[in-house]
């Protein structure tokens, strides 16, 4: 496998992206003003920055939850997939790093143990935030539409799945805040577990249902191409059977001039 300029820019987005959205949510959520609603305010806006700068080189999914949903649709490779997930988390745990040398203290874990409460909420907030990617997926918005769809399903993803708990909805955030809970038990699940299901859900049924959409656009351009390819085929054909005939005519001409000069 050759990795090229183009591939190392692709993880060097995700990483990057992830990066930042960790560190606005830490800087945000330990801040007199870390109430879920600016948390959310917060996340969503440095969503939508990552998703107009690096959306068109790596696809700025900044989510391992929505990078497994894309792939269980088979829109990426497995390869990709696996990088994806690495790099977002190595991001998110170097924003922790980062934000730990600016508050010169340790965080304390917040994940808790395992709460289908909270698992439940956080799926709920991951398989709206994947309905909107299912959206950009299949509909190719622009940079600038794109980038308004996902901050701000972002931001309703957290403000609902905070009405439970913290309301992370990203695995890779969930990392670098410290909610991966306590070794030996199964805190991991509420903030891993739970944004992975309802990311996978959200995205592969719009596909399913609303993935005729994406299948018309194909075929009317389809359509487009051929028509426009038809008539110079046709064209091309004519002008064949128009020199044929002319040269049948010359050579006809001139074996009669011949035979008179005889």
């Amino acid at each position: 496998m050759v990795i090229g300029k183009k591939q190392v820019a692709t993880l060097v987005a995700e990483f990057l992206g992830a990066a930042v959205l960790t560190l606005v949510f830490l800087s945000v959520h330990y801040s007199t003003i870390g109430i879920p609603y600016f948390v959310a305010l917060a996340a969503g806006v440095a969503t939508a920055v990552a998703a107009y700068f690096f959306g068109d080189i790596s696809g700025s999914h900044l989510n391992p939850a929505i990078t497994l949903a894309v792939w269980t649709a088979r829109k990426i490779s497995t390869v990709t997939a696996l990088t994806y997930i690495i790099v977002q988390s190595l991001g998110a745990w170097a924003a922790y790093g980062i934000y730990h040398y600016f508050v010169a203290s340790t965080l304390s874990p917040v994940g808790g143990h395992y709460s289908a409460r909270i698992l439940f909420a956080e799926a709920i907030g991951a398989f709206v935030l994947a309905l909107a990617w299912g959206a950009v997926y299949l509909r190719r918005y622009d940079a600038t539409n794109r980038a308004l769809l996902l901050g701000a399903s972002y931001a309703l993803a957290i403000i609902i799945a905070a009405s439970a708990g913290i309301g992370i909805v990203n695995p890779a955030v969930a990392l670098g805040v410290r909610a991966w809970a306590f070794a030996g038990s199964m805190g991991w699940g509420t903030y891993v577990l739970g944004p992975v299901l309802g990311a996978i859900i959200g995205f592969n049924l719009y596909v399913l249902i609303f993935g005729d959409s994406s299948n018309n656009v194909v075929e009317s351009e389809t359509l487009v191409i051929t028509e426009t390819v038809v008539p110079i085929v046709k064209t091309s054909a004519r002008s064949k059977k128009r020199s044929t005939k002319t040269a049948t005519k010359s050579s006809s001409n001139k074996s009669k001039t011949s035979a008179r000069k005889r």
